[in-house]
């Protein structure tokens, strides 16, 4: 694999680092910021609905220039948005850096999808997307657990610092190794949208929608659920996110090898697990030993299925690969949103927390469907290759 794929990898690890590092300190930043859980829950929330509408507007902002200057361009405005994480004074001011850091998420793991693809033979295309989104994987196992051990030791607030550094190594890192042949015009943005008339592209966007709804229905409140149901203490909080970022690393290596076999079986089986786990979590959850095996087996099925969600939009989109790419990224943070949201709503209501695991199961069953529909009539085709 090129050189330049560990550099995307490292721009996923920072951007994966403060997307999910913010569940972890969920009960920090509540109590330092006087509001409550739930509404500490929005700052989620607010961040993947920006990502939701800010992708496809940075996606037209970005399409004049070339992919290579596209992704400087957006690291750029990742680096802002997390120094303004670090320094904000109250809860509104973080609200915005974090929409203003979210900017940049999805038009970057688009177009840096697209170049990664382009940079491997197209046997190997699916391999090659799940090795840039290794970077995400590792922000959870490595970025999410040291970050979370360094806000509860120092503030929050530190954690947000450090990102911003490995931000501008990151950019470092693209101007020294990004190929100059991803320097190419991304093509032209009239053909990009026609190519979006698709029906079975928008089925597939479903599917990403209802994944992300799954994972975040119980990621979002991991912290709170391991501190307030199984007993944990901080540092044990800590050591279970590093555990839940290994099987989410070695799910998303081993999903890239499924997809690169068949994409409709993959996404359907892991469904299923999803749901299986999740249900299986709200009833281990009160035994320590039980809720880290499950909770290790759900992060496993759940980013075992990320190659194939973003190599199917662009099965279906292959005319339009990094408009397709950034809105899946986008439909990627709407069900983030969602999931955020359903996971909340159960707390709000009244519901014991051994409930929101079920909430998060019922939205993998909305996608097992949704696979269905999307794969269930098609042919499996060999691994497309993703359009230049």
């Amino acid at each position: 694999m090129p050189i330049a794929l560990l550099v995307l990898a490292l721009s996923s690890f920072a951007i994966g680092t403060t997307e999910f590092v913010i569940m972890g300190l969920l009960p920090e930043v509540a109590s330092d910021l006087a509001v409550s859980i739930p509404q500490a829950g929005w700052l989620v929330t607010g961040y993947a609905l920006a990502v939701a509408i800010g992708a496809p507007i940075m996606a037209v902002s970005t399409s004049r220039l070339k992919r290579r200057t596209a992704l400087i361009s957006l690291m750029g405005f990742f680096i802002i948005g997390n120094l303004l994480c670090a320094i904000s004074p109250n809860y509104w001011v973080l609200m915005v850096a974090r929409i203003v850091t979210a900017l940049c998420h999805g038009a970057f793991f688009g177009i840096g999808s697209v170049v990664a693809a382009n940079l491997v033979t197209p046997d190997r295309k699916a391999s090659a997307v799940a090795l840039m989104f290794t970077g995400l994987t590792l922000a959870n196992v490595l970025g999410v657990p040291l970050g979370t051990a360094i806000g509860q030791a120092y503030g929050w607030r530190s954690t947000f610092a450090i990102v911003t550094v490995i931000g501008i190594v990151t950019i470092v890192g693209l101007i020294a190794v990004l190929p100059k042949d991803s320097q190419e015009q991304q093509g032209s943005l009239r053909s990009e949208i026609a190519a979006l008339r698709n029906a079975r592209l928008w089925l597939a966007l479903s599917t990403t929608v209802f994944f992300a709804a799954s994972m975040f229905a119980l990621f979002t409140y991991i912290a709170p659920l391991l501190r307030d149901v199984t007993g944990l203490t901080p540092d044990g909080v800590t050591w279970t996110l590093f555990l839940i970022g290994l099987g989410l690393t070695i799910g998303n290596l081993v999903g890239g090898k499924l997809a690169d076999w068949k994409l409709g079986p993959t996404l359907a089986v892991m469904f299923g697990l999803i749901a299986l786990t999740s249900i299986a979590f709200s009833i281990t959850m009160r035994s320590l030993i039980p809720t880290e095996i499950t909770l290790f087996l759900w992060a496993m099925a759940t980013f075992a299925a990320v190659p194939a969600l973003q190599v199917g939009v662009v099965r279906f989109g292959k005319n339009a690969p990094n408009l397709v790419s950034t809105i899946n990224i986008g439909a990627f943070n709407t069900g983030n949103a969602l999931g955020a949201w359903a996971g909340g709503m159960v707390i709000d209501a009244g519901f014991e927390m051994t409930r929101v695991p079920l909430a998060a199961a019922l939205m993998a069953l909305l996608g097992l469907g949704a696979t269905a529909l999307t794969y269930l009539s098609t042919e499996e085709q060999p691994d497309p290759a993703l359009a230049e």
